[in-house]
């Protein structure tokens, strides 16, 4: 069928509009410069109108009689005088045009004697890589002149520089990593440490944008994220780096934040998640906040290793299958998740051959968090027993088919002891905490576009899902609500994103739930989460 063309009120009343839009504004500018000088004795009249009614305001009662005399005098003085009235209005032209004029200084074209002498040392610094013996008209030359090789900057209220863009010869290795590297560094080094730049390489136009990146939101606290079931937020990034963003609340406002979206389910390219850190930089953490997106819509097996009970607050609600802290229940719950990821396999392959959808007990997503399970290697190799990281090879293979996620934490000085299958399945990555570009590199697989520093806050690192670029990321304040140093606020946050307990039928009566430091109906909760949550 042939196409039908648009009307032509459609096709041209865009066009239409953006002409009259600039007639219109082009007539506006025309008509300000022909105004200007009324507008400027306009100003000027108003001001001294504004003078003379504040000195008049300000000359006590007793004498405004003589001033009024003196202003009376002064007028019959200009009215008898010839020529008075007229000389009398140039010179009240010529007052108000001086009062109403822009009295904004004009701002200092160019950079100061510090800001040049910056600039000078850095192109001077940046001389021995972008310079060659055999170049005839060199860019890059001692005691050459910087106007050139910088042709936009910017610097911040001390002194220092925020963006710059720098020119470079063509014969510049630009695609080498470690060309970009020693660049880099240096830049790092020569503009000022403990910031966090970001560098965008123009290989066609040989031009390098260095940008001083602000630092991430650390106030961001649990809440319920607008996302769509499969969709869980690993924290939040620059806005340049993503097209989305997601309304939170801090209190009684409201804020628009560029966040980091993980896809997982049948679908995702990466369906399971590696985070490496160091301690105390937020691994559990990002677990805690994995777990209550998580517990939205599926369930959850928690898997312990470092013994330090970060996630006691899970024990016995609702949708929380397991939440094992020594090697028995580690290998007891990972066997069950191995074998219940072979049932739904062998469920939905049945319902396909049959020619039906896949059963309602697959279709609900189930989550296994493991926080830190190499530590569970050296127990096991010391008792005899199998490693549970082995236990993981099913659901990791084949968990995205039967609606299995696997999200492993660890530190980066156990990272020789995870398995296999974990280093080869887990193809969404993060990285908290102060880390080293070569480590970063070998977790994430790429090295990020922004200089790491040495002091972070907890929960901020990198992120980094499949194929994709290195995003910086902050994780949202999720802390143990247990804990006697979590804030007050921070505590109420997690609680009321906490599913409701479970009442299994074989469970005892609770008259009050002490944990959480309030009082709640009696309610039926298993013995063996009742013997976790005790102080």
């Amino acid at each position: 069928m042939a196409r039908r063309p648009l009307p032509r009120i459609l096709s041209t009343g865009s066009a239409q509009i953006a002409r009259s839009r600039e007639l219109a504004r082009t007539a506006a500018d025309s008509a300000t410069d022909v105004l200007h000088p009324l507008i400027t004795m306009t100003r000027g009249l108003r001001r001294l109108a504004s003078a003379g009614r504040r000195r008049w305001a300000e000359t006590p009662k007793d004498k405004r009689g003589p001033l009024l005399f003196l202003v009376a005098s002064v007028v019959l003085v200009v009215a008898l005088v010839p020529y008075g009235p007229l000389l009398a209005v140039i010179s009240l032209m010529a007052a108000a045009a001086w009062q109403g004029r822009d009295r904004k200084s004009p701002e200092p074209e160019g950079p100061d004697e510090s800001q040049t002498q910056r600039l000078q040392s850095l192109y001077e610094a940046l001389v021995p890589y972008f310079s060659a013996a055999e170049d005839p008209d060199p860019l890059y030359t001692h005691g050459g002149e910087w106007e050139k090789a910088f042709p936009a900057y910017d610097f911040d209220a001390t002194g220092r520089i925020t963006h710059l863009l720098i020119r470079y010869p063509a014969y510049f290795t630009d695609g080498e990593a470690e060309s970009r590297a020693r660049i880099e560094q240096l830049l790092h080094a020569k503009s000022g440490r403990g910031r966090e730049y970001h560098f965008t390489w123009d290989e066609e136009g040989n031009e390098l944008t260095v940008t001083v990146l602000a630092p991430l939101p650390t106030d961001i606290a649990a809440q319920r994220f607008v996302t769509a079931p499969g969709e869980t937020v690993l924290g939040f990034t620059d806005p340049t780096q993503v097209q989305r963003t997601l309304p939170l609340g801090y209190g009684d406002e409201q804020r628009d934040v560029p966040p980091v979206v993980w896809r997982t389910g049948i679908r995702s390219t990466e369906p399971h998640l590696l985070v490496m850190g160091q301690p105390g930089s937020g691994t559990s953490t990002l677990l805690r906040s994995i777990a209550l997106q998580a517990l939205q819509y599926g369930d959850v097996v928690i898997v312990e290793g470092g013994g330090t009970g970060e996630y006691a607050c899970l024990t016995g609600r609702d949708g929380v299958l397991a939440v094992e802290c020594g090697l028995a229940g580690a290998l007891a719950s990972l066997e069950w998740a191995a074998t219940e990821t072979e049932r739904r396999l062998i469920a939905v392959n049945r319902a396909r051959q049959a020619g039906h959808p896949p059963p309602d007990d697959t279709k609900r997503p189930l989550w296994i968090l493991l926080d830190r399970p190499t530590a569970f290697t050296h127990l096991a190799a010391a008792d005899g027993r199998k490693d549970p990281q082995s236990l993981l090879q099913v659901p990791l293979r084949h968990g995205r088919a039967a609606n299995v996620t696997v999200v492993v934490a660890d530190q980066f000085d156990s990272a020789e002891a995870l398995s296999d299958p974990v280093r080869q399945h887990t193809r969404a990555r993060v990285v908290l905490g102060p880390a080293t570009a070569e480590q970063l590199e070998s977790v994430l697989g790429a090295p990020p576009h922004t200089t790491p520093v040495a002091q972070v806050p907890p929960g901020r690192g990198y992120a980094r899902l499949g194929t994709g670029p290195v995003h910086r990321l902050q994780v949202p304040a999720t802390p143990d609500p247990y804990d006697d140093a979590t804030s007050e606020a921070d505590r109420q946050a997690v609680l009321a994103l906490l599913p409701e307990r479970t009442t299994p039928a074989d469970g005892e009566t609770v008259p009050s739930d002490a944990a959480d430091g309030k009082t709640v109906p009696s309610e039926t909760v298993p013995s063996d989460a009742v013997a976790a949550e005790a102080p």
